[in-house]
Parts: C-alpha cells; structure tokens; sequence
C-alpha cells in the first residue's frame, strides 16, 4: 500500500517527538527524515519505531509531499520557504504564520473552525495550543453574537509542563514545579494574546478584549481554561448553542460536568462544558475547557490539518 513520505523538522522537541510517533502509527503516512541539529546522528525510539535524527540543512526535503515544521519560533519562517521551494505543503507548529504574528499569513488550522480554508493551503498555521482551548470554546458565542460588544473575555488557563517547550529551564526543574502552582505572563503580554484577538475578531467578536492569565501546572501535559463570558441574555440550555455548532464533529466533546485533564490527556479531543453564573448583575456563561497540549494543542492538531490536506478522513491516525 502507497504511503505518504513526510518529514519533520525539529523532531527532538515535545511537539516533534509527539508528531513522529503518531506518524509511525499512521496507516497511511510514513516518516521520510526527522531533523534535530543538537541530537544529528543519534537514533530515538518513538513508539514502536526507531528513529535516526538528521541535521535540519541534511533534511531531503525533496522526499517529502508534506513537511510539519516544529522548529522554534521566529526560526521557523525560513525552513517553511525552503521547503516550499520543493513543492512539498507545510504544517507549521510554530507562531511564524499565524494571525496576529506580523509575517505573511498563512490559512489558520483550527480545523474545526478553518476546514473550508485548507485543503488547498501550500502552508497551514497549525494554532498554539492555549488559542485552540480558547477559541474553541469561545467561538460559537462569538459567531452567534451573544457575546456584550465591548465586554472583556476573562480566560484562567493552566499547562503542564511540557508547553514551555524541551529546552532546560532552571524553574521547571521538578524541584521548582512539583507541589506548587503559579501563574505566570502575568499582565495580559502572554505571546498567545495576539493570535486569540486577531482570530476573536475573525470570528465576530464586537471590540471584545480578552484577559488571559496563563498558570504551570506540576503535571506533564494537558491544558484546563476557565474562561467567563459577559453575554447578552441567558437561554434555557446554553450548551445547545455549542452542540449545534459542533454536531458531527470527532473531536469535541460537550460534557454536561466540567472536564477535567484525565479526559483528555492522550486524546486529540477539546472537552467543553458551559455552566450559567449565578449571583451576578450581568448574564454570564462560564466555559471550561480542556485538552492535551500536546495532542490537540500542537501534534494532534497538525497531523489533523494533515489529513485534510492530503483528503483523508480526519480521524486517520488519531487518537480520539
């Protein structure tokens, strides 16, 4: 049987090492090269398969029809190109092409919201994966406009480690996370805020600010987001407005009690509740959401988009 090749370029990382293994799990894809300048020439075991890294400028990007690139941010941008140089399409994990990031952009994959807009792209913007837990949660609101033109969006969210990325830190030793949690980005500068905004408004938002407080969370992987919503009047069942804009799809989940990290950890699923507050002046609708930051939030996602690119079914390969 015919597989896809495809490559991977800054394989080593969280996201990369993620990627490669749901690759190797894939029925219809196969692995072409897996690039990792400090780790060139060793050999990693990802799964069930064996893996030898090549250095990025080694990758035969010509052998692939479709190249994920996870390579860090602002370095991106110049693999994309050389790749495209190719002709191979390009799944971008990183912020070099995605709304808000100032570069020429590219079609926006969250999937569930952008799918009419990526099976011809040349280059995805795979979404950071706080945005993916917010805006999936916020966008039916936004679409239907019942969110108060003017009000503020408030979103809590906590990561689990693996979202600061694989490089060594002094303060995510396990010494320094284990037992504790914190906020961090505290002040609304958090690099994601301008993603979230830029899609916000493409999605209806009426001159909404958004007030997001990222927290690290002394756990792996996983991201859970509170997120409050000022809304114009309340209905019977609020959660119906979510149900309809995502009947049909795989990976959403509308649960009727607030999710929690255990339900989605290893899953490329965004679970989402929606609960009315109560003992306030203002209507509003508190969502939570969860996902596994490393599944939908960056890999999961990407190999998604993938599978639109190439016109295979989207659960191909994915764990749902």
């Amino acid at each position: 049987m015919h597989k896809v090749p495809v490559g991977v370029l800054g394989a080593s990382g969280y996201a990369g090492r993620e990627l490669c293994g749901l690759i190797a799990r894939h029925p219809k894809l196969e692995l072409a090269f897996a690039s990792a300048n400090e780790q060139r020439g060793q050999r990693a075991r990802i799964g069930a398969a064996e893996v030898t890294y090549v250095a990025t400028e080694d990758a035969p990007l010509s052998k692939a029809e479709i190249v994920f690139t996870a390579l860090p941010h602002g370095a991106s941008a110049q693999w994309v190109g050389n790749a495209r140089a190719t002709g191979a399409r390009v799944v971008d994990l990183s912020s070099d092409f995605r709304p808000g990031a100032g570069e020429a952009e590219a079609p926006y994959g969250l999937t569930e919201l952008m799918r009419a807009k990526i099976p011809g792209a040349e280059i995805v913007a795979n979404p950071g994966c706080y945005p993916t837990a917010v805006l999936l949660a916020v966008a039916p609101l936004l679409k239907a406009g019942w969110v108060v033109p003017g009000a503020t969006i408030n979103v809590s969210a906590a990561s689990g480690v693996t979202g600061a990325g694989y490089s060594p830190r002094p303060d995510l030793l396990f010494a320094e996370v284990a037992e504790d949690f914190r906020a961090y980005a505290v002040g609304n500068e958090h690099r994601h805020l301008a993603e979230m905004r830029a899609v916000a408004n493409e999605l209806g938002g009426k001159d909404n600010d958004i007030l997001f407080t990222p927290h690290l969370l002394p756990v792996a992987r996983g991201i859970l987001a509170t997120i409050t919503v000022p809304v114009n009047e309340f209905t019977d069942d609020p959660a119906a407005l979510w149900r309809e804009c995502y009947h049909g799809e795989p990976f959403i989940e509308i649960a009727d009690q607030p999710p929690a990290l255990r339900d989605v950890v290893r899953r490329n699923v965004a679970r989402l509740s929606v609960t009315k507050a109560a003992n306030v002046r203002q209507p509003t609708l508190i969502i939570i959401s969860a996902i596994d930051n490393l599944m939908k939030g960056a890999s999961g996602q990407a190999l998604q988009n993938a599978n639109v690119l190439l016109g295979l079914n989207e659960q191909t390969g994915l764990p749902a």
